[in-house]
């Protein structure tokens, strides 16, 4: 792959990209077949506890579980607001 082969992408059509988008939607349905029943709900109160001091998006929390070999990894990532507003209640 070039250097400027992104400006070329755009040439590319619409079927590839859309089977390239539901790769990746399969790919994410399965990791979350897998995935144990308490990460929602972990995730939910995640972003109910980080509202009661920042408001943010409910995108804005993401828990995944990865494994590694014999150990799994649980991953939080939390995307701030670039200007914190107060948060409610």
């Amino acid at each position: 792959m070039g250097i400027f082969d992104f400006l070329t992408r755009r040439n590319q059509n619409t079927a590839s990209v859309a089977k390239d988008r539901l790769q990746i939607l399969i790919q994410q349905e399965r990791r979350a077949r897998n995935a144990p029943d308490y990460l929602p709900v972990l995730q939910r109160e995640l972003l109910e506890v980080i509202r009661k001091y920042i408001n943010i998006d409910a995108e804005a929390v993401k828990v995944d579980l990865h494994k590694d070999g014999d150990s799994e990894l649980l991953d939080i990532s939390v995307t701030l607001p670039d200007k914190p507003a107060p948060a409610a209640g």
